[in-house]
Formats: C-alpha cells, structure tokens, sequence
C-alpha cells in the first residue's frame, strides 16, 4: 500500500479522489490530500449508511434498515488509481464497515460476486462499453442546436477534433484506450467505444473515462452531460454494454453448433440475459428521464429478445467475422448512461450464468424490427416490451427473484427504494434541467 502511495505521489498527486457510483447511478466522491493516500485506502473516509440511498435530486430515500444511524467507509482500490492532470488524483472506491470488511452497499462487490460465480462454471468473462454524452456550450445548450449537426458528421467532427484527440490522449495516458470516437446521432452528441476487459476493470475504466471527458471539456470550455435524455424531446445517451465469454480459452459465442455458430452454453448465457432483462431496466434503465429514451424505433433496444446484427432488439449479437476484430459478443443496448457500472454488469453476467446453470433453452432471434413480428411471432421469440414507465419497472424489479440474488438484498432494497422516491418527483418541465447535469464527472 505505500508503494502504491508513494508511485502516486511520484506521479505527481495533489490529492486523491475516491469515487463510487450510487444505487442511482449518481457518481459521488470524497477527497484527501496526497499525504493521506494510504489513510483512505486502509481505513477509508466515512459516509452516512444513507450514501446507498441517496437519490438524482439529492433527496434521501431512507428506510427501516438504512438511516441516521450507522456509517460506512470508503476505501480506495490503488492498484486502480492513476494521476490525471493538475495533480488530480483518481482512485475507484469500495465500500466497507467499520471493521473493514466489504459492506453488502458495496456497489463493485457485486461484479465480484457473479465473475466468482462464472469461474465456478469455468467460464471468464470480458466486458467492453460504449459512452455516449452530449456537449454543452458556455450558455448551456447543446452544441449544434443553433447551426445544426449532421450525425456522424464529418465537419462537426473536425470542428471538434482539438477536443477529440486531447480526449482520445489523455485516456490512453490514464490506461483507457478509445477504440473509437465520433459525433453521434444525436445533437450536440459524442461517442467513444472502449475496449474488451475483465469486468471489474471495464467497470472501473467507465468511471474513469467519465472524469476525463468531463476534465477535458472544462478545458475546452464545454460541459458535459450524460444524462440518459438531457433535453425533452432530444436523443438519448445509451451506454450499451458489450459481453463476451470464453471457456478453457474458447469462445462460446462462435464456433458452435448451433444457431448464428452459438456454443450450447453460448445459446443459454443468451437466454439467460434475455429472460431476465425486464426485472432489471430498474437499474439498466430506470432513471427519471429514462423513459423518453426507452422506446421503440430509438435503437434502444426497447424490447427484450436477441437477434443478429438488430439494432432494436435489447441483446443483439455481433458474430466473429472481419468486421469485428475482438471475436463474438452480445451487445446489450438497453442500458443507458444513468445506469450504476457495476449494478449493471453484476446483472448481466449474473444472468449470464443463471441461464447456463438453468439449462435455458435460447428463444428464436429476432430478423425484422420486433414490432412487425405477429403475435405468434412474437410468441415464438419470447418478446417482452420492456417497461418505460416507473411503475412498471419498478414492479418487476420488486418480483424478480433472479436480480434480488444478485444484487443481493441490502442493494436490492436500496435500489427499489431510491426509484420509488424518484418515481413521486414532480415530472414537470424542468425535470431535465433539474437532472441535466446529476450523471456527469
């Protein structure tokens, strides 16, 4: 530990900052200075026991279980922290008791949790993320309202293409390496694609690349938002999460044989994803301007079921070929940029598993846009439209058996606890100004 202190002050910190992701979604964070690296790594900084249940509008959503009385500590991974600009710190934190074992609040355990569990069946897991974010000028409005933007325009790229490369270095400097980077669809919209991982660090590097792009466009003078809608009416920010598994170093995603060269225990890591995914849009994709994102027709992936290469169902499978130089994966659209990392991928690995130990029989793919499909179709494929109202996720969430395990139920209550408090907020107009801002770094 004071190796990893000294490298970091050798690097040149100022402070370190420890940050989590909350049960929203919301990153928060504590800070010491460079002198007391190790004191927040070995015994941590206190947090209230409502940090687990705070909500997007700082608003505490307490219960029975978790209130005024009790604390936390967060305690900061070294081995992940890294030294970023001006002598700024930057550390992915766990959450412990004040004995200094892992809490069951801890946000990153649960990733842990479901890799040990894919180890027991023999299988690792990479994970790899795509970050969408809008840019915002000085007066607060998204670039290109005035003038327009061309999606994946080439001009609106070389306009910004300063900021861009700053991006795409400074990441590679802090070990997150941009696989590619665009203007998106929507207006004022970016996009950067981060590589395969293990889990637990492509969690870690979606956090990290957050607090560079926000430091980076500060120093461009932009803000950024990655709010899942951050204006009514406008493009939503996705954050689809990419999934491969391998066992004994083989694929289960290629190379079998069945269907799309899936692996038999390839067919139920799929189904398993898909069974379970509207239990959990609560987490996925469960925050209070969530909705307008969450709908057919936006390449949301609105509906749960599988399909080749279908950018409107929610696990569309990416087969190995030249196009795809990492190998077969699972490209899991729904998940937005409002989603907790690691609530997020502990869910989709859990499901992953659940379908191998279950023996899941894969549904048909989807070809066609889900809302052709007739009803027997339908049917056929196991398509479920996924919630888009508050009411109705959070009623799944509730029931389902498969998320409760593998959140565990201290997060389980937290998370259901903190969308019910957002579900009874005024959805007025001002909802997306309130918001707009909650889910950047």
């Amino acid at each position: 530990m004071q190796q990893l202190a000294e490298r970091l002050r050798h690097a040149g910190a100022r402070t370190l900052t420890g940050v989590v992701s909350d049960s929203g979604g919301v990153i928060r964070a504590k800070t010491v200075p460079a002198r007391r690296i190790e004191s927040f790594a070995r015994s941590g900084m206190g947090a209230s026991l409502t940090w687990p249940v705070f909500c997007v509008d700082n608003g505490i959503a307490m219960t029975p279980e978790v209130n005024v009385v009790g604390d936390l500590r967060l305690t900061t991974d070294l081995e992940r922290a890294v030294v970023l600009d001006h002598g700024f710190g930057w550390a992915p934190a766990d959450v412990r008791d004040q004995q200094g074992e892992l809490s069951p609040y801890c946000w990153r355990s649960v990733t842990r949790r479901q890799v040990a569990r894919l180890a027991s069946l023999g299988i690792e897991a990479l994970v790899g993320s795509e970050l969408e974010f809008g840019l915002l000028g000085a007066d607060g409005r998204l670039l290109g309202e005035s003038d327009g933007w061309p999606c994946y325009g080439a001009a609106v790229y070389s306009g910004l293409s300063d900021f861009a490369a700053d991006l795409c270095e400074r990441l590679d400097a802090a070990g997150v390496p941009v696989e590619q980077v665009h203007a998106e669809y929507g207006t004022g919209q970016f996009e950067i694609s981060l590589p395969p991982r293990t889990p637990l660090a492509a969690a870690d590097d979606v956090l990290l690349a957050r607090a560079v792009i926000g430091r980076v466009a500060r120093a461009h003078g932009l803000r950024d938002t990655f709010s899942p809608v951050p204006f009514a009416g406008g493009s939503g920010n996705g954050a689809h999460m990419h999934l491969s598994l391998t066992k004994d170093g083989v694929p289960l995603f290629s190379g079998g044989s069945l269907a799309e060269d899936l692996t038999t225990e390839g067919a139920r890591a799929v189904a398993g994803i898909v069974r379970e995914l509207p239990g959990s849009i609560a987490v996925l994709a469960g925050t209070v301007v969530s909705d307008e994102r969450m709908q057919p027709g936006h390449w949301s992936g609105a509906t749960a079921c599988w399909g080749v290469e279908n950018r409107e169902a929610a696990v569309r499978l990416l087969r190995a070929n030249n196009g795809n130089p990492h190998g077969a994966n699972v490209e899991v659209k729904c998940v937005d940029s409002g989603a907790n990392t690691y609530l997020a991928t502990g869910l989709l690995l859990g499901f992953a598993a659940s379908g191998i130990e279950r023996e899941l029989a894969l549904p048909a793919p989807v070809e066609v846009d889900p809302r052709e499909l007739t009803p027997q179709q339908a049917e056929a494929a196991a398509v479920v439209p996924l919630p888009s109202d508050a009411a109705g996720r959070i009623a799944m969430f509730e029931e389902s058996q498969e998320v409760r395990a593998v959140l565990g139920p201290e997060l389980h209550a937290a998370v259901l606890a903190v969308r019910r408090y957002e579900a009874s907020l005024d959805a007025g107009p001002d909802l997306h100004a309130r918001t707009r801002s909650a889910w950047s770094s």
